[in-house]
């Protein structure tokens, strides 16, 4: 497997998924012009990819679809209720309910809580390997957490620094929308996950989805290792995504 984080901030967010017989992309936030840009230069063809899985439909998540779909036409993999709240038509479409595998790509779904009609995190594995990502959730339910332990990459969310948020510039109601079980990961909480879910298999960690305004990448990678020591977790590689920056083309 390949993966590389295209994108990753609250002004949009995509990542890329290579297996030895499918490409597919996780989510389409940013222009079409810019995931092509971005794709072409980890030397992938636009046209090849061949699905877009959706975890929600914030326009941060899919802002490029409609144009991307229109000029490339993968298949996007989605819930109904997900569908309900774009506001265009989709044809190549399957509604994404349950596990699925697609040719040598196997995908659970892992049922997130965000304020969207529905949203979804994705543990995607191919022969022996496997990457989960979790983004834009307020919690992760414990019903979950057998099927997320011991992965070889975590890409998950770390989105803000609690005290950052409660003394910045966001009004209350927004800073409780953010600290709701509706809301977002904070540096804590992503630390803690991860600090339950990586085992011996763990290679690396990349945190996405970092508010601009209430976190910084060095509170939030402190805040994981500090958490990871306090655990005695062995500490695999960690990387932070950024808003305009892709990843490199990590391959496990």
């Amino acid at each position: 497997m390949k993966i590389c984080i295209l994108a990753s901030g609250s002004k949009g967010n995509s990542a890329y998924i290579e297996t030895n017989e499918t490409k597919s992309l996780v989510d389409l936030g940013m222009s079409a012009g810019y995931i092509a840009k971005a794709l072409k230069n980890i030397d992938v063809d636009p046209s090849s990819i061949q699905r877009v899985f959706i975890t929600h439909t914030h326009s941060d998540h899919v802002a490029g679809l409609k144009v991307f779909l229109k000029k490339y036409h993968p298949t996007v993999y989605l819930t109904r209720k997900m569908e309900e709240e774009l506001d265009f038509d989709i044809e190549d479409k399957v509604y994404l309910e349950e596990d699925i595998s697609i040719a040598d790509l196997d995908v659970k779904v892992i049922k997130t809580s965000h304020d969207a009609a529905d949203s979804n995190g994705f543990v995607f594995s191919s022969l022996d390997k496997s990457v989960v990502y979790i983004t834009d959730t307020g919690y992760i339910h414990v019903k979950n957490f057998d099927k997320l332990k011991n992965k070889n990459v975590y890409v998950f969310e770390s989105n803000h620094d609690v005290r950052m948020l409660r003394e910045g510039k966001y009004p209350y109601y927004l800073q409780q929308r953010i600290l709701s079980d509706k809301g977002h990961l904070s540096n804590k909480d992503s630390a803690y996950y991860l600090s339950e879910f990586i085992g011996d298999d763990t290679e690396k960690i990349i945190l996405i989805h970092l508010s601009e305004e209430n976190n910084k990448p060095e509170v939030a990678l402190k805040t994981l290792l500090d958490t990871l020591e306090k655990k005695s977790v062995r500490v695999p590689d960690i990387e932070i995504a950024m808003q305009r920056e892709s990843t490199e083309l990590i391959e496990l």
